[in-house]
């Protein structure tokens, strides 16, 4: 599902944060990318969805070499990978219903689908009664829901995380990592970048550990393993 061999990324300002990554991570599993800040885990991560490329090495997403991937078909690549962020990155403007239904839009997808898969998925993450709240009528915790919700419409293989517990309080993490379940459950691969020790220790699953660009560790079932 996705691969990565001898992957190198330098910055233009000489930073380099990858040094050499070799990794598989397999369809359905859930994993957990830890280490101290800086170590080079939101750039792992930003490979996989194409919003960086690799200096050397190859990466593969799916059967696609991102590598040679030519950019007008990153688009169409995105569609089956969905991506949380730490900061929702919701339109403020509009509802909770057209935030989701605004991922299969710009796919062009039938409006008699829209309607259905938009509800499902509110439904999914408890909260289809806010359909047509604005994002500023809604809590940290209900935002990141949505924010999950547009992730999923399009049903992913993978979903990318990427600190999505960051900005919310103890109660709204917890129940996104109950969503993160869910839908590793149905058989979407999760791959999420986290701080969050109580949760890693908690809820387990295989976690690689990045430090200073190299994987330092990766384990099955393993612990967060930091003291910070």
């Amino acid at each position: 599902m996705i691969e990565m061999q001898g992957v190198y990324k330098q910055y233009p300002n000489g930073v380099l944060a990858l040094n050499g990554i070799d990794v598989h991570i397999r369809q359905g599993e859930f994993v957990y990318v830890v280490g101290p800040s800086g170590a080079g885990k939101s750039s792992f991560i930003k490979m996989m969805y194409r919003e960086e490329k690799p200096t050397k090495g190859t990466i593969m997403i799916n059967g696609i070499n991102l590598s040679k991937l030519r950019p007008s078909k990153v688009p169409l690549f995105r569609r089956n990978i969905g991506v949380v962020f730490q900061d929702f990155k919701l339109l403020p403007k509009l509802t909770v219903y057209e935030n989701v239904a605004f991922a299969l839009e710009v796919i062009e997808e039938h409006p008699r689908n829209i309607k259905r898969r938009v509800m499902e998925v509110l439904d999914l993450v408890k909260l289809k009664h806010k359909a047509r709240f604005i994002p500023s009528e809604l809590s940290g915790g209900e935002q990141q829901r949505v924010s999950i919700a547009r992730s999923i419409v399009n049903f992913p293989k993978i979903m990318i995380a990427d600190e999505p517990t960051g900005n919310l309080d103890p109660d709204s993490s917890w129940g996104i990592m109950d969503l993160f379940e869910e839908i590793n459950n149905r058989g979407t691969t999760v791959v999420m970048a986290t701080h969050n020790r109580e949760i890693v220790n908690t809820i387990r699953n295989r976690v690689i550990a990045i430090e200073n660009g190299r994987i330092v560790r990766d384990e099955n079932r393993g612990d967060y393993g930091y003291d910070h």
